[in-house]
């Protein structure tokens, strides 16, 4: 059995079951609310952030991780002789990459993995790659294999309000006022080439409806799924609302596992509760 260790960065957003399940080690990143820097699902939640709105309407600041800590982090594991796979949040949201590259130059047997991606995007080329860790498999073919799915993930969700985007400085008063009275809900989908968020359809009405509208489009009579597993990963969201989206994707495709999971600081603080996704990969 190789001597390999799995590491991400938090904005993965996998439960703490699949954690433990998958053995995988969680490196948080910063987020800055008020004057304090909280560490992502350590000591700050998503719920935290939503109060703090609510009350100052000041939204957070999030901030990679620093090369240094970087090399904290992996330090003890290649000290030890083992090699490091990491998942970075997609270089294109943030320079954590980077840093965790800047660590890698340094201490050497650790190899970061720009997911391209966010949230459980990233979550699944996680799961991929602690599969290929259970089997044996070399840490250098892992990276170059689980590298070549990411074009295969597929990311998206579904903002009830456009608020957070707006106090973040990311779409324009007028844009957020317009979709509040047409009562329009945007479907943000990742760019898994570039790494890059952008606007998709936009759907219109309740929030129930839409997310059956929005699971239909991107699961109904496609032949490319891999069917072993799907995310449907959200900011904070009525337990009916899941389910009902749990059912309609039950209805749509014959996924072997359905997993649930709740988004952290990162995603939660760009998007706002009541945002919904479902992620999964095509063959």
């Amino acid at each position: 059995m190789s001597k390999i260790i799995l590491t991400a960065d938090s904005p993965c957003d996998l439960s703490e079951e699949l954690i433990q399940r998958y053995n995988v080690n969680i490196l948080p990143l910063h987020v800055i609310l008020g004057d304090k820097d909280h560490l992502d699902g350590v000591n700050i939640v998503a719920d935290d952030i939503y109060a703090y709105y609510d009350k100052h309407e000041i939204l957070p600041k999030t901030a990679a991780i620093a090369p240094y800590e970087y090399i904290e982090y992996f330090k003890k594991w290649t000290d030890a002789g083992y090699a490091v796979i990491h998942f970075n949040i997609s270089s294109n949201m943030s320079s954590s990459y980077q840093n965790a590259c800047l660590a890698a130059e340094q201490l050497g047997n650790v190899y970061p993995i720009d997911s391209r991606n966010l949230s459980t995007g990233i979550g699944l080329l996680v799961l991929e790659a602690a599969e290929r860790i259970a089997q044996g498999m070399p840490a250098t073919q892992i990276v170059e294999e689980v590298t070549l799915q990411r074009e295969k993930v597929q990311a998206s969700f579904i903002l009830n309000t456009l608020e957070y985007l707006h106090a973040g400085g990311r779409c324009s008063a007028i844009a957020a006022l317009g979709a509040n009275i047409l009562n329009l809900k945007p479907c943000i989908e990742v760019n898994n080439i570039e790494g890059k968020m952008g606007v998709g359809k936009k759907y219109r009405g309740n929030l129930g409806t839409v997310l059956q509208r929005y699971v239909r489009d991107k699961l109904q009579d496609r032949t490319d799924l891999d069917l072993k597993r799907i995310f449907i990963t959200h900011s904070g969201i009525s337990q009916e609302l899941v389910d009902l989206v749990r059912k309609t994707v039950e209805e749509n495709a014959n996924f072997q596992e359905i997993l649930i999971t709740r988004a952290g600081c990162t995603i939660s603080s760009h998007c706002g509760p009541n945002t919904l996704g479902i992620l999964f990969m095509t063959k």
